[in-house]
C-alpha cells in the first residue's frame, strides 16, 4: 500500500500534535508554517488532565511533565484576597488520572517539534489557497503546491483553510475584554499556590512555572483595540498594583518589556469541521476564550482523535466524518462553557459581583471538581478508564 500523505497548515500546538500522531502511524507529513521559524512568543500554558491523556497517546506526557511545574493547589479569590474556592491538585490527579501541569508555551512547542523529523517542518511556507481540483485537495504555498491525501487546517483564529472550507462562515467575535500575559523573573519565595483574583470587570491570576518564575495573566473589560497608558506595564500597575498580596510583588518582578496584550476572540460554531479530505483542528475549528485553559488542550484532543479515526479506515472522507461527529459537539460545548465563565468573571455591577462571589464561596470543592468532569474526564480513544478516575463522589 502506498504511503499516505498529509499536509498540515499551521505549526502551532495542534498542528504539530497532529503531525506527530500521523507520522508515528506511517504517514508522510509536512507542516507548513508561515512564520520564518517554529517558535512561540507566548507566556505560560496550563495543561489539564485531558491534555496529558492526549500527550500520553502521543508518547510525550512524561517528557512534557518534566518541563513543567505541578502546583499543589489553587483557586479563586475575591478583590480583598479572600478565598472563594479552592482546588487540591492531588485530588484533581486522583479523579482524572493526571494533575494540572504548567509550563512555558515555548517549551511545549520545542518538545513537539523535536518529536518530528526536521524535514517535516517547513517554516516560511505561507499558504495562499486550498482548493479541490476534482482529483483531491491542492494546497498552494510559498514553496509550490502540495497534493496530499489529507489537508489539516490548524492555522489558528484567522485560518486560511477555514475560509477556503467555509467561505460563508462568520469571522471572529470579540469577547468583550482584553488580556495581558507575562512571566516574572525568578522569585526567591514564589507563592506555593496559584490563584485567580476576581474584581469588577477585571481579573488577575498567577500560577507557578519551573525555576521560581510565575506565569501571570489579567483581563479587563474594554472595547477592542483600546489604547493603554504610557505602556502595557504601566497599565497593569495602574489597574492591579493595589490588589492583595502577592500581586504587587509579582508585578514588580515582571520585566516591563515582557508584557503581552491581546484582545480576546472566539469563533461562531460551524455546522461541520470537515469537507471531503480537508479537516479543521484546534483554533481554526473552534477558537475559544481562555477562561477554562482549554484551547491547547482541545487541540491536543483533536489531533489524537483525528489520527484514531484515520486508523479505522482507508476512506479519508469517512474518517473525517467520524472525527467531526466526535469532536464538534464536545469542543463547541467547551467553548460555550468557557464563554459563560468569562462573562461571570467579568461581571462589574456590584450586586451581581456580590452574588457571584457568594455563590462561589458556598460551593464545596467536591462539587466544583464534579462539575469539571465533562471537560477534564476525557480519555484518548481506546484508553481504559478506571473506576477510581471516573468517580463522581
Amino acid at each position: 500500500m502506498p504511503q499516505r500523505a498529509a499536509t498540515i497548515v499551521g505549526g502551532g500546538i495542534g498542528g504539530l500534535a497532529a503531525a506527530i500522531a500521523l507520522h508515528r502511524r506511517g504517514w508522510h507529513v509536512e507542516v507548513l508554517e508561515r512564520a520564518p521559524e517554529f517558535t512561540e512568543i507566548g507566556a505560560g500554558i496550563s495543561l489539564w488532565p485531558n491534555a496529558l491523556h492526549a500527550l500520553d497517546a502521543l508518547g510525550l506526557a512524561d517528557a512534557v511533565r518534566a518541563l513543567g511545574a505541578v502546583e499543589a493547589a489553587g483557586g479563586v479569590r475575591d478583590r480583598r484576597g479572600r478565598w472563594l474556592s479552592r482546588t487540591d491538585n492531588t485530588e484533581l490527579g486522583r479523579r482524572f488520572g493526571h494533575p494540572l501541569v504548567v509550563l512555558h508555551r515555548a517549551d511545549l512547542l520545542r518538545a513537539l517539534t523535536e518529536a518530528l523529523p526536521a524535514d517535516c517542518l517547513r517554516a516560511g511556507s505561507e499558504v495562499s489557497a486550498v482548493r479541490d481540483d476534482g482529483h483531491g485537495p491542492v494546497v498552494v504555498h510559498r514553496g509550490g503546491e502540495s497534493r496530499p491525501d489529507l489537508v489539516i487546517g490548524a492555522d489558528g483564529l484567522r485560518s486560511a483553510v477555514r475560509r477556503a472550507l467555509r467561505p460563508d462562515a462568520a469571522g471572529p467575535r470579540y469577547a468583550g475584554y482584553t488580556a495581558w500575559r507575562m512571566v516574572t523573573d525568578p522569585l526567591a519565595y514564589p507563592p506555593s499556590e496559584g490563584a485567580a483574583t476576581w474584581g469588577r470587570g477585571e481579573r488577575l491570576g498567577y500560577t507557578g512555572l519551573p525555576g521560581g518564575r510565575m506565569y501571570c495573566f489579567a483581563t479587563a473589560s474594554l472595547p477592542p483595540g483600546a489604547a493603554a497608558g504610557p505602556s502595557e506595564y504601566a497599565e497593569l500597575l495602574r489597574r492591579f498594583g493595589s490588589w492583595p498580596d502577592p500581586i504587587p510583588t509579582l508585578l514588580a518582578a515582571i520585566p516591563e518589556e515582557a508584557v503581552l496584550r491581546h484582545d480576546l476572540y472566539d469563533l461562531p460554531p460551524l455546522p461541520t469541521f470537515v469537507r471531503g479530505r480537508v479537516a479543521l483542528l484546534g483554533d481554526a475549528a473552534h477558537a475559544m476564550t481562555p477562561n477554562l485553559g482549554q484551547g491547547a488542550c482541545q487541540a491536543l484532543e483533536d489531533a489524537v482523535t483525528l489520527a484514531h479515526c484515520l486508523d479505522a479506515t482507508l476512506d479519508v472522507p469517512a474518517a473525517l466524518r467520524s472525527y467531526d461527529l466526535l469532536r464538534r459537539p464536545r469542543t463547541q460545548a467547551v467553548a460555550r462553557r468557557s464563554a459563560r465563565l468569562g462573562a461571570v468573571g467579568q461581571l462589574s455591577w456590584p450586586p451581581a459581583v456580590l452574588l457571584r462571589d457568594t455563590a462561589a464561596r458556598l460551593t464545596p470543592m467536591r462539587a466544583t471538581l464534579r462539575s469539571m468532569t465533562p471537560v477534564l474526564g476525557w480519555r484518548a480513544p481506546g484508553e481504559p478508564v478506571t473506576p477510581t478516575e471516573n468517580e463522581s463522589h
